[in-house]
């Protein structure tokens, strides 16, 4: 059986995103376009469609990592930030976007809330093991030597 595990990231979450398009309840908000996504950012980010990528990314994280917090996903996100001539420092990701996002992913029922964090259901993590394998079939049509893997 082929899991989040089995195929590459890049083309898991891109799969993933196209698919959060069409759930009604992941909508970009109005705001979307014009933030930054923390305090390491100089801009917004140039794709459109960030948000439905972040969600993606987000589901992908919850189903490897098992459950995680706010703070855990901020740091994650995060990155470094020059500050002036001193050496480069590590500043976490908004939380605000990851919040709205895992909140409308909880509207969608595919994360729910526990004690330690917030961890995939049964719904979530069937959708990301079937999209894998969509992921992975496409690959192995491809590459004939993964066929034998599917």
């Amino acid at each position: 059986m082929v899991n989040a595990r089995d195929v590459p990231s890049a083309k898991l979450i891109s799969a993933l995103a196209e698919q959060m398009k069409s759930v009604s309840a992941v909508q970009e908000p109005d705001w979307a376009r014009y933030v930054k996504t923390g305090s390491h950012a100089e801009r917004p980010p140039t794709n459109s469609d960030w948000w439905f990528t972040r969600a993606a990314s987000l589901l992908r994280k919850l189903y490897l990592h098992g459950p995680v917090g706010l703070g855990d996903l901020e740091r994650a996100y995060g990155g470094t930030k020059a500050l002036h001539y001193y050496p480069k420092h590590h500043r976490d990701a908004g939380g605000s976007s990851i919040r709205k996002i895992l909140k409308q992913l909880e509207q969608a029922e595919f994360v729910s809330k526990t004690p330690k964090g917030r961890v995939l259901t049964p719904k979530g993590r069937a959708m990301l093991d079937k999209t894998s394998r969509e992921v992975f079939t496409a690959l192995a049509a491809e590459n004939k030597a993964l066929a034998r893997y599917a």
